[in-house]
């Protein structure tokens, strides 16, 4: 069973991340324009289909990720407590996401596209953390 969850597993957190890593980037261009220009309700709506699509990878990659845990009995470890910390931030930074789509989507955004760009790289920051926690196991 441990092999199973651990495919969904990967597979939803390599589906999740192609959409944490490509939202904001939309949002980085969608910043530099006109709202209500052609371009601007194009990216929009392409941002809430992909929000869309990316909802439920989020939830799988959590679900299996959990189940991992109870079939090995890793509960016990710290290390499985920060990945699941990482999992949880990345699910509230999609939901900050959405936060930020509405915005964009009533022409009522208040950052810049370089402050997207930052906030682009926090889902690397959190994956880092979390490949670190399953591949070294420091506590």
């Amino acid at each position: 069973m441990y092999l199973w969850f651990k495919l969904l597993h990967v597979f939803f957190v390599i589906s999740w991340f192609a959409g944490l890593f490509y939202l904001p980037r939309i949002y980085v261009n969608l910043a530099q324009l006109e709202p209500g220009s052609v371009e601007y309700v194009r990216l929009t709506d392409m941002s809430r289909r992909l929000y869309r699509f990316m909802s439920p990878l989020g939830w799988g990659t959590l679900i299996f990720g959990a189940a991992i845990g109870f079939v090995n009995n890793w509960w016990g470890n710290g290390w499985l407590a920060v990945k699941l910390l990482c999992g949880l931030l990345l699910l509230a930074y999609q939901l900050y996401c959405g936060l930020l789509l509405r915005r964009f989507q009533n022409g009522s955004n208040v950052y810049s596209h370089r402050w997207y760009r930052v906030f682009n790289e926090l889902p690397v920051l959190m994956m880092v953390a979390a490949l670190y926690m399953v591949v070294f196991k420091p506590f």
